[in-house]
């Protein structure tokens, strides 16, 4: 059952091959025979998955049943669940039960799927190797001594290793793609708007985007349908008309222009990958696609400008974690000021503390205007460098991240190094346009990331592309060794 695609699991469901609690159990049984291999989940929510699938069960009985009916997923720990907890991946927030439901989880739900627990993240989703959690490091499926990416690192192993089918994730730099690339699956960030951030616990609200993360296009198209829509709880919401992300997926790429932007293949891309990306380059125009080189002169400055307008976002989302009203409070404070330090001093870690830093000072008097400010200046003019590829191309083709997955540890005091990680996916946040990553090859057995780009509001479009990549190649169906 965990090798097949979700259109043959609703299939099979629908025609009573076997029954959702039978598809909820065998997930169930694979997570409790490799989780510990990995540590891909926070909480694990059986009680409540064989509750949901008995209902799912009884919705296809009745022939109410949708195409995700049944279905199981995992959520990432950072959208709220009624009654569940929500830990964000923080000490901060290990005693927080959420007493409402996230939009996306909400959606999830009326659709009829079957959560299988919350899926360990970086804390408070700021890390680019799902090693800052504070419930310890998630292991890359294909390679246990090395990292999955981050901060959707829980959601990407768990499906690489096949331990549900479907999973959310939130990409704020780069977070859903990076590690979908390390992992050797599929991850897509919509356009920013397009799914809801109600309940879901903020970072940098400007960047962040819940997305979904599959084994394929057509898996992540179906969870699109269901995650996107407008939500009047958001004040960021796109009130974008519904679609059906599945229903383009077969179109031709006959005469479809793909933009190679010379800054994504230059110093700092190991040349193996780029091996790996001229293959799949080549897949690509035998489809009937042409290529054109781009540039994108301002992506350059797209690290430097996140690593100021993202901590300045989080000084300001993370001061509500006080020790007051809920999460962590440090034991017998001698007042409000040693209530606020200690609390927060002890609940935090390392890299949040770190970012909380630099964003209150980037915030303060006397620099605001000569950081931050600044910074969204050169934002704005990073968008502009996509408006204008966009009248020129269709698509903008690279690699998702510089380099296969590397070792735990390896740059875990070096945060520099960390930062870079992302290098090829923080602009398409600050633009707020649409990127999704598809496997494509590997180095050394460690899968790569092909990252597309689109204009805004163009997800179908990048779902056909990367559907009709896959229907050439079949890198997406690879299964690691230890978890077939």
């Amino acid at each position: 059952m965990h090798n097949k695609t979700i259109a043959e699991l609703s299939k099979a469901l629908h025609q009573r091959e076997y029954s959702s609690v039978e598809l909820t159990r065998h997930f169930l049984e694979r997570i409790e025979r490799h989780n510990a291999k990995i540590n891909s989940f926070i909480t694990i929510t059986a009680e409540t998955a064989l509750a949901s699938a008995q209902a799912a069960d009884q919705r296809i009985a009745q022939g109410k049943a949708g195409p995700l009916t049944g279905i199981p997923l995992a959520h990432k720990d950072i959208f709220c669940t009624k009654g569940i907890k929500t830990s964000c991946g923080s000490k901060m927030l290990d005693n927080f039960i959420a007493p409402y439901n996230a939009t996306v989880v909400e959606k999830c739900q009326a659709a009829g799927m079957v959560m299988l627990g919350k899926t360990n993240m970086d804390e408070f989703a700021m890390g680019s190797s799902n090693e800052t959690s504070y419930y310890g490091p998630v292991k890359n499926p294909w390679d246990t001594q090395t990292v999955p990416g981050g901060s959707s690192g829980g959601s990407a192993a768990t499906i690489a290793a096949r331990l549900s089918p479907l999973a959310t994730g939130t990409d704020t730099g780069g977070s859903i793609r990076q590690p979908a690339a390390l992992c050797g699956i599929t991850g897509l960030k919509p356009t920013y708007g397009l799914v809801s951030r109600y309940g879901m616990i903020a970072f940098a609200s400007s960047l962040d985007q819940g997305g979904p993360m599959g084994h394929s296009a057509e898996d992540v198209a179906l969870l699109l349908n269901q995650m996107a829509g407008f939500d009047q709880r958001d004040s960021t919401s796109l009130n974008h008309p519904a679609e059906d992300y599945t229903s383009h997926l077969n179109d031709s790429l006959a005469g479809l222009k793909i933009g190679l932007p010379k800054e994504f293949f230059a110093e700092g891309l190991d040349p193996e990958v780029g091996k790996v990306l001229d293959t799949a380059i080549k897949e690509f125009e035998q489809a009937g696609a042409t290529l054109h080189e781009i540039q994108l002169p301002h992506s350059h400055l797209s690290v430097p400008t996140y690593y100021i307008i993202a901590p300045a976002e989080c000084s300001s989302n993370l001061s509500r974690y006080d020790g007051v009203r809920f999460g962590y409070r440090c034991e017998n404070p001698k007042d409000l000021i040693d209530l606020y330090k200690r609390s927060r001093g002890e609940a935090f870690g390392a890299e949040v503390k770190r970012r909380i830093m630099i964003g209150t000072y980037a915030l303060s008097a006397g620099y605001y205007d000569a950081y931050y400010l600044k910074a969204q200046q050169i934002r704005r003019l990073i968008s502009n460098d996509f408006v204008e590829a966009f009248k020129k191309v269709d698509v903008i083709l690279g690699p998702t991240s510089p380099t296969t997955a590397f070792k735990i540890g390896e740059k875990l005091n070096d945060p520099i190094s960390m930062y870079l990680s992302d290098i090829n996916t923080i602009a398409a946040n600050l633009a707020g346009i649409p990127g999704i990553s598809i496997p494509a090859g590997f180095v050394n057995q460690r899968p790569v990331g092909l990252q597309l780009l689109g204009n805004y509001l163009n997800e179908s479009r990048l779902l056909n592309i990367a559907h009709q990549y896959q229907q050439r190649t079949d890198w997406h169906k690879q299964t690691p060794a230890n978890f077939v």
